[in-house]
């Protein structure tokens, strides 16, 4: 199994995971939060093209996320899973796609990938996380949340590799001249995690196979990639892990496991 990030920030958001081996391997997309033209431009810079996935999933209904999923859907034939909460929130019910509808913690096979959706706090209808299996490995994904619960420490225990969001720095976002409802928004229990909220997830995963760390969903104007990486090898300490940050302009080049 090995994913990349097509990009990741409020501009836009989209992740590929491919697994199996051969001529023909799984890929499916994990959000599409560009335009079309653009998605298909990134995803040619990862050596793909949209008529080679075999699903797009959808977290939730945020442009960023959903984009031009219900389009490229129908341009290339591809099924669509959500939530069904999300589905009506951006009109996939009735939008003449081939909409699959997912529920909490019910394990899905795509070709040779098992996908779990779990449930997540956010200020969204329905909102779904993921985390992805090949059988040998394990890739967690957690972003766009406001705080950590015990299921989510529970469904990303023992990963091989997590994407983490890492939006913001506390004292980044008290100082911006975001409006006072958009701070309280963003660092709400439904909003964004911050740095030392990522870290508090971090710390209480059982992280005993955990080889791959990337920090996610960084606000350009309220956080740094110094800042988040600091923040995880702070909990980290010594650990022989690597940890990569995704970048809005060009997301993380593909990570094997």
């Amino acid at each position: 199994m090995r994913f990349a990030s097509l990009g990741s920030g409020s501009e836009g958001n989209a992740l590929v995971v491919e697994a199996g081996s051969g001529a023909r391997p799984t890929r499916v997309l994990l959000d599409c939060g560009f335009s079309g033209k653009e998605v298909e431009r990134r995803l040619a810079r990862a050596g793909l093209a949209a008529d080679g996935l075999d699903a797009i999933l959808i977290t939730h209904e945020h442009s960023d996320h959903i984009g031009s999923a219900l389009t490229l859907a129908r341009r290339w034939s591809i099924p669509l899973y959500m939530s069904w909460g999300t589905a009506q929130a951006v009109g996939a019910d009735e939008a003449g796609v081939d909409l699959r509808v997912l529920w909490g913690d019910e394990t899905v096979e795509i070709g040779a990938l098992g996908v779990l959706p779990y449930t997540v706090p956010h200020d969204a209808r329905e909102p779904l996380q993921f985390a992805f299996s090949d059988g040998a490995a394990r890739l967690g994904v957690l972003t766009d949340v406001g705080e950590s619960t015990p299921h989510i420490a529970t469904v990303l225990g023992g990963c091989d590799a997590l994407v983490l969001e890492c939006n913001h720095d506390l004292a980044m976002l008290a100082a911006s001249r975001y409006p006072p409802s958009l701070k309280a928004r963003i660092g709400g229990s439904h909003g964004h995690l911050n740095n030392e909220a990522a870290g508090a997830i971090l710390a209480g995963l059982d992280c005993s196979k955990l080889r791959h760390l990337i920090a996610a969903h960084l606000s350009q104007q309220n956080n740094t990639p110094e800042l988040a990486r600091a923040a995880m090898a702070a909990v980290l300490g010594n650990a022989a892990t690597e940890i990569g940050v995704a970048s809005q302009a060009e997301g993380f080049d593909w990570v094997a496991l």
